[in-house]
């Protein structure tokens, strides 16, 4: 049993290396080995109810690593950030961004548009849409079709324009959501 919880932690320090980029390749020897040792185990009947709860506690906390190692390499696959392991040489620069962050951490406007007649100021659309659809893309959400944008621009000039007024519409981020904001336009 203590040859097991070694392995395990062998193993756990092999993925930690693979994950931080100091191992070229996954420990897939060192995992083939505690299975097997977990398998052999699994197999004897023990029949000292310490050892029996020893074994269950470390079977449970190797498959939750197991666990969680497939969900860091298929984070890693898909080309996301793993949680607490940053390139070494992007920790100064992050602690400066994130500074700045805080400061910053007010709404960011992407484009401002103010449009009378949807029907009849197409670029002004065009060009909002275009913005909004950008600004969706780079965080990483679907833009709208052009057919539902339009919709809500139209129903947003005929509730707030009333007398022909113009109604400003704001593309701006805010902690990595994009929000599209409309109000009359008061000149």
């Amino acid at each position: 049993m203590t040859k097991l919880e070694a392995e395990i932690k062998r193993l756990e320090a092999e993925y930690n290396m693979f994950f931080a980029g100091r191992l070229p390749r996954l420990p897939w020897e060192t995992r083939a080995r505690v299975e097997s040792l977990v398998k052999r185990y699994d197999r004897i009947p023990l029949k000292n109810t310490a050892q029996r709860f020893r074994f269950d506690t470390v079977q449970a906390r190797f498959t939750k690593f197991c666990e969680l190692w497939e969900r860091n390499l298929r984070r890693q696959e898909e080309g996301r950030q793993l949680r607490g392991h940053r390139a070494v040489a992007e920790q100064p620069a992050r602690a400066a961004d994130a500074a700045a962050d805080k400061a910053d951490a007010e709404t960011k406007v992407v484009h401002v548009a103010a449009i009378r007649d949807p029907g009849r100021e197409a670029d002004q659309m065009q060009s909002l849409y275009e913005q909004l659809s950008q600004a969706r893309k780079d965080a990483g959400a679907q833009p709208l079709p052009f057919k539902q944008f339009a919709a809500v621009v139209k129903a947003q000039v005929s509730k707030l324009g009333g007398d022909k007024a113009a109604v400003k519409f704001r593309v701006a981020v805010q902690d990595g959501k994009v929000t599209l904001a409309a109000r009359a336009d008061e000149e």
